[in-house]
């Protein structure tokens, strides 16, 4: 069930990364997975909301500023994605790996 509940998350930050959607747009999309945020403890929903916080200001630049780097957001939710994943398999049974 949890990569079920990831994918979306997924495909809407690779949709960020390759330019298909903008920062608001990809906040959107993020913020409305109840199932998954659900599905976690409240601290990923804590700092997912953090993360699209700064992905949301940084729309307001044009391009990287010296405060906003788009690669370093879009690295950062990818990272939250993979610790999302670690957790999910933890609480469905699964082994913990690593």
């Amino acid at each position: 069930m949890g990569t079920e509940l990831l994918q979306a998350a997924r495909d809407t930050v690779q949709a960020l990364r390759d330019g298909r959607i903008g920062g608001q747009q990809a906040s959107q999309q993020l913020r409305a997975q109840q199932p998954l945020l659900g599905a976690l403890p409240p601290r990923f929903a804590e700092v997912l909301h953090a993360l699209l916080d700064r992905l949301e200001s940084s729309a307001l630049f044009d391009g990287e500023s010296c405060s906003f780097s788009q690669r370093e957001l879009h690295d950062h939710l990818d990272q939250w994605l993979a610790q999302a994943e670690r957790r999910l398999r933890q609480v469905a049974g699964g082994p913990a790996s690593g």
